[in-house]
């Protein structure tokens, strides 16, 4: 017995001692290789450092650099190897469009006022800047908010030829379609957060030929504004080409609906 265990004993260390030189001489000492990593191009791109609003002067500290792939920037973004001093030049501009912080800096979306009010400055080429009165109940309740899209709907009493004796007949007309607000009163952002701006005055970004129509048709009757859904608004921009905007000498009743004779009213 006592020699059996004696070779038994043996045995295992002699496994031992061969599994022990396995694990400790099989790499010759050496340490693992990491996996190589490649190497990020990146460039210094002109970014908001805070949020700028429409209307807004950016000032220096608004703007910095900072690092972007190379391969994701775009030719409009401004790099500093191309313009090493773009924080000075564009100083002065204004916010035709809002930035969030972190977003690259894109002139198309600023301009220089040059000594001109904030109005004519956001102003697109040929375009015109015209107000008008409303009130809640013409305004869609206060709903209305910069930059919306909306419809200059002209309500006016009419008689009826046919029958000079009956009462006269209430009609509307869409004068108008799809214009954006550029501000209501003097309001041209939203402020503080307000979901709503009740005002008296709404400001309207318009060709000349609709600028001179909506004069006429504040002559006839009332205006209400009728404000267009989000997706209406892609649709319509995407189709130019069905644009029912009035042209110079055209009559302003662009888009007709008779009310009924059930809502017809007295003098």
């Amino acid at each position: 017995m006592n020699i059996a265990r004696i070779v038994v004993l043996t045995i295992a260390l002699c496994a031992g001692g061969v599994a022990a030189y396995l694990a400790s001489g099989s790499d010759n000492g050496k340490p693992a290789l990491a996996a190589p990593t490649a190497n990020l191009q990146t460039v210094d791109v002109l970014v908001a450092k805070s949020d700028i609003g429409l209307g807004q002067t950016v000032n220096p500290e608004n703007l910095q650099w900072q690092s972007w792939p190379a391969g994701a920037s775009s030719n409009n973004f401004i790099r500093r190897t191309d313009r090493a001093g773009a924080t000075n030049e564009i100083a002065g501009s204004i916010a035709r469009s809002p930035f969030v912080a972190g977003e690259p800096i894109r002139e198309a979306k600023l301009v220089k006022a040059n000594g001109s009010g904030f109005m004519a400055a956001i102003l697109p080429t040929g375009m015109r800047a015209v107000s008008t009165e409303i009130s809640p109940e013409t305004g869609a309740g206060g709903f209305i908010l910069p930059n919306d899209r909306v419809d200059v709907i002209l309500s006016k009493r009419q008689k009826d030829a046919a029958h000079p004796s009956s009462p006269d007949v209430v009609v509307s007309e869409i004068i108008l379609p799809n214009v954006r607000v550029l501000a209501i009163d003097q309001a041209p952002k939203e402020k503080d957060g307000q979901n709503n701006v009740l005002g008296k005055t709404v400001t309207l970004e318009l060709k000349p030929e609709q600028a001179e129509a909506l004069a006429r048709a504040r002559q006839t009757g009332t205006l209400s504004l009728a404000l267009r859904s989000i997706a209406d608004i892609n649709i319509a921009e995407n189709k130019p080409d069905q644009d029912q905007s009035p042209k110079r000498g055209d009559s302003v009743n662009v888009v007709r609906y008779g009310v009924p004779s059930s809502t017809t009213t007295q003098k």
